[in-house]
C-alpha cells in the first residue's frame, strides 16, 4: 500500500489526541467582538492588543495609499518593490525604536527563518531559549549552524553553553515576550552573557513592541539598551501585525548588520515586497503608538491584565480554585490560563463559547505536554465589563465541568474538536 494511503490514520490519530486544529471564518464587529462561522462572539483570541486593527485612522491611510501607489508592489525590494513608503517606514522604526537602521519585511515568520541563516552557518554555533517560537527554531535548523538548546530563562546554563563553545561565531536568540506564557525575559542579563562570550544577541519582540517600554518603543527599549549608547552586538526583531495593528515585520539594529541582511537574507530579496499601502497604515499606526492615544491604550491595558489577575488570583473564584486550574505569572497582554489535559481544555474553551465567549484552547507541540491552556489575550478595544463577563464565564465553566463530564461524557469534547488550537 502506498504511504499516501496514510494520512486518514494520521489524521484519526490526531483527533484521538484531542490534537486536530480547524480554522474558523471570521469577520470584525464592534469593540472586541468577532464574527465567527457566523456566530458572534466576545473574542479574547486576538494579538490587536492596542486595538489598532480596525482603527479609523489606519483604513484613511489605507485609502489614501490605494489611490497613491495602487494594490500589489510589483516585485522583489531588490528589483523595484522598495517603494518610497516602505522606506519611509523603515527610517521611522529605526527611529522609533533607537537603533541606526531598519529592515521592512512582508511577515514575521519568514523573517526570522531567513535572518538566522543569514548570520550563522556550518561552523558557527548557534543558543536557543527553549520555549523560542516555531519561526526562529526553523531558522536555526536552516541555517546548519550546531544548535545548544537551554532551559527557558536560565542563563546559568546559557553562560555555561557559551563558555564551552570553541565556536569563534555564536548568536543567542530568544523571545522577549513568550507568545504562550506571557513573560518578558532578562534582556540585561542575556545582553551581559553575551558581552561576556563575544556572542550576538537576536530578539524577538513580537509581543513586546507597541506595549511594552517608553511610549511603546519595546522591550529592548525597557531594558535600557537602545538610544546613543545602544549595544552594536544587538539585533532586534518585531512583528506589525500584533499591538500595530497591521502585517509584516522588520529588524533593526547596527548599519553593518543590517546592510548584511539586506544582502544575504533570502525571504527579503527573493519575495515580492510588502505592498505600500501596508507600510502607510504602519506608519499610522506607529504616530499612534508613539503618541498620547498610544499611551491612553497602554494604561487601559494595564487596567485590564490588573482586572483579570485579580479576578483569577487564589481565592478570588473559587469554582477556578476547585478545577485545579493555575493562572501563569505575567503582566503583559498574554494571559494563559493553564487547564492541563487536552481535552479538558476543549472541553472549556467549548463551554464559553456556549457562553458566547471565545478563548482559544491551545495544546502539544504548540505548548509542552501536558500544559494544555485557554490563551487569554487582553486588547485595549476590551472594556472592564467584557473582562467581568470572561470571568463569570470561567467560574461557570469550571462549576459545571464535573457535572457535564458526568452526564455527557466526551460530548462536548468532541463538538470542541474542530475549534481548538
Amino acid at each position: 500500500m502506498s504511504w499516501l494511503n496514510e494520512f486518514d490514520d494520521r489524521l484519526a490519530a490526531l483527533d484521538a489526541q484531542s490534537l486536530r486544529r480547524v480554522r474558523r471564518a471570521v469577520a470584525p464587529e464592534q469593540g472586541a467582538r468577532l464574527n465567527v462561522d457566523g456566530v458572534s462572539l466576545l473574542a479574547f483570541c486576538s494579538n490587536d492588543y492596542l486595538g489598532l486593527a480596525q482603527d479609523p485612522l489606519l483604513r484613511q491611510a489605507v485609502h489614501a495609499a490605494v489611490d497613491r501607489y495602487g494594490v500589489g508592489s510589483g516585485a522583489s525590494p531588490m528589483v523595484s518593490g522598495h517603494s518610497v513608503a516602505n522606506a519611509a517606514l523603515e527610517r521611522e522604526l529605526a527611529e522609533a525604536v533607537g537603533l541606526p537602521r531598519a529592515l521592512y519585511f512582508y511577515a514575521g515568520y519568514a523573517t526570522n527563518a531567513s535572518t538566522v541563516p543569514a548570520l550563522v552557518g556550518e561552523g558557527d554555533a548557534l543558543f536557543s531559549d527553549a520555549l523560542n517560537h516555531a519561526c526562529l527554531i526553523d531558522g536555526a535548523r536552516l541555517s546548519k549552524a550546531t544548535v545548544h538548546r537551554f532551559p527557558h530563562g536560565d542563563l546559568a546554563r546559557l553562560d555555561a553553553l557559551l563558555a564551552a563553545s570553541p565556536a569563534r561565531r555564536k548568536l543567542v536568540i530568544s523571545d522577549a515576550v513568550v507568545s504562550m506564557d506571557g513573560d518578558v525575559a532578562d534582556i540585561t542579563g542575556l545582553h551581559a552573557l553575551c558581552e561576556r562570550h563575544d556572542a550576538l544577541l537576536l530578539l524577538d519582540d513580537a509581543h513586546g513592541f507597541g506595549v511594552l517600554g517608553p511610549q511603546g518603543r519595546g522591550a529592548l527599549a525597557a531594558a535600557g539598551l537602545t538610544g546613543p549608547g545602544a549595544s552594536p552586538r544587538v539585533l532586534y526583531m518585531a512583528t506589525l501585525g500584533k499591538a500595530l495593528g497591521v502585517a509584516g515585520a522588520f529588524v533593526v539594529g547596527p548599519e553593518s548588520l543590517v546592510e548584511w541582511l539586506l544582502q544575504k537574507t533570502r525571504s527579503y530579496t527573493y519575495a515580492t515586497a510588502a505592498p505600500a499601502l501596508l507600510a502607510e497604515a504602519v506608519r499610522a499606526g506607529l504616530r499612534c503608538v508613539l503618541g498620547a492615544e498610544g499611551e491612553r491604550r497602554r494604561q487601559h491595558l494595564a487596567a485590564l491584565i490588573a482586572q483579570l489577575r485579580e479576578g483569577l488570583a487564589p481565592g478570588a473564584n473559587a469554582a477556578v480554585d476547585a478545577a485545579g486550574w493555575t493562572l501563569m505569572p505575567s503582566d503583559t497582554a498574554i494571559q494563559p490560563l493553564v487547564i492541563g489535559d487536552n481535552e479538558a481544555a476543549l472541553t472549556v474553551m467549548a463551554a464559553l463559547r456556549e457562553q458566547g465567549i471565545w478563548v482559544p484552547a491551545i495544546r502539544p507541540p504548540t505548548v509542552p505536554a501536558g500544559t494544555a491552556r485557554l490563551r487569554i489575550a487582553l486588547s485595549a478595544a476590551h472594556q472592564t465589563e467584557d473582562v467581568d463577563a470572561l470571568l463569570g464565564a470561567l467560574r461557570a465553566a469550571a462549576a459545571g465541568l464535573s457535572a457535564d463530564r458526568a452526564e455527557e461524557p466526551g460530548q462536548l469534547a468532541a463538538a470542541a474538536a474542530t475549534q481548538g488550537a
